[in-house]
């Protein structure tokens, strides 16, 4: 569904117009489309008897359960909560709150003691203390992208923010090694969550339901093997204004919908704007759309509040990410021909 408007002017021709109602959806249709989708994926390509979503307390996790047990029925939606030391204890309420209201059936799984033997904190740490040598036990940390993305001219990097026990904070700039580094030692829990999923998913004969956004998806913000594995991923067609709008139709609770989207992944409070996106998620999704859609900088700059050389930065950073997603999404490479998967569904190998 393309929202663009299209509008007759008085000499018949027609004129696409951008506006911030280009991302409005209808949210009934939305909804009983994707459960539909939900139910015959489920039923039919992939064969198992429910799925799997991992609830984190926030919007999209929270579209997708509701969605699925829309689409199965509760009793067939299994909610995993998986915080470990990081993680903030009221994201963990609201998922259970959440898995409450729906009806779902929901299981806590602590990775920290996992994360701990894998050496997640005490690679990390080592990371930073190379930049920040009195960081210890008590301090706090996250990482952030560089201010003033769209004000200028630059490559983006990321900076380093430390919190001490009394409260004094610290930024400096991350050197490659250091950042590489602590996003490996980082990555380790969408991994373990990951492994988690399945481990659920297999012993119940359930998909794993993925739950990234169109921005998400298409800007390459999540983890390879990590929270971007899954059998089926209902919402990532929707920008994140639309997740929100439907959170709202399917009555997602307002303590949930008020969070702003966040990673919970570092022990210092972090949005995925500071983060990733440089920009609010909602001039983000314009952003995207306009991108997609050819809008140019200066018209598109006209609804974001931005000029048009600071579009054209955005833009910029678009092309750069979706680089990254591809690389992310890309299939393993092989080094000879093999039947395609589709060729051995047709000709009957692997059914049972």
């Amino acid at each position: 569904m393309d929202p663009v408007k299209d509008t007759g002017n008085s000499s018949g021709e027609s004129t696409a117009r951008f506006d911030r109602s280009v991302l409005d959806i209808d949210c009934a249709s939305v909804s009983h489309t994707i459960e539909g989708a939900i139910r015959k994926a489920i039923g039919g390509a992939l064969r198992r008897r429910g799925t799997v979503v991992a609830v984190s307390g926030g919007v999209d996790s929270a579209v997708c359960a509701a969605l699925a047990a829309r689409a199965l029925g509760p009793g067939r939606v299994l909610g995993l909560l998986m915080p470990e030391r990081d993680s903030s204890p009221a994201g963990t309420e609201r998922a259970k709150h959440l898995c409450e209201g729906l009806g779902v059936a929901y299981e806590i799984e602590d990775i920290a003691p996992v994360l701990e033997s894998l050496g997640c904190y005490r690679r990390r740490d080592d990371a930073i203390r190379s930049l920040i040598p009195e960081y210890g036990p008590g301090w706090r940390q996250k990482i952030t992208v560089a201010d003033n993305l769209v004000g200028q001219d630059r490559l983006n990097y990321f900076n380093l923010v430390v919190e001490s026990p009394d409260g004094r904070r610290e930024k400096k700039r991350m050197p490659l090694e250091v950042y590489l580094q602590v996003v490996a030692a980082t990555n380790m829990k969408q991994r373990t969550r990951k492994l988690l999923e399945y481990y659920h998913a297999e012993r119940l004969n359930y998909a794993v339901l993925g739950t990234p956004n169109w921005l998400e998806y298409e800007l390459g913000f999540f983890v390879r093997g990590g929270d971007g594995l899954a059998d089926l991923k209902p919402i990532a067609h929707l920008y994140k204004t639309q997740v929100y709008a439907l959170a709202q139709y399917l009555g997602v609770p307002e303590e949930i919908r008020s969070q702003p989207p966040s990673t919970d992944t570092y022990s210092l409070p972090q949005t995925q704007e500071e983060f990733y996106f440089a920009l609010p998620y909602d001039k983000m999704d314009l952003s995207l759309y306009a991108f997609l859609h050819s809008i140019p900088a200066a018209e598109a700059g006209q609804v974001l509040g931005l000029d048009g050389l600071a579009v054209e930065r955005v833009y910029l950073d678009i092309v750069a990410k979706r680089r990254t997603a591809a690389r992310l999404l890309q299939a393993a490479l092989l080094t000879g021909d093999v039947l395609p998967q589709q060729t051995r569904l047709d000709a009957g190998e692997g059914v049972l």
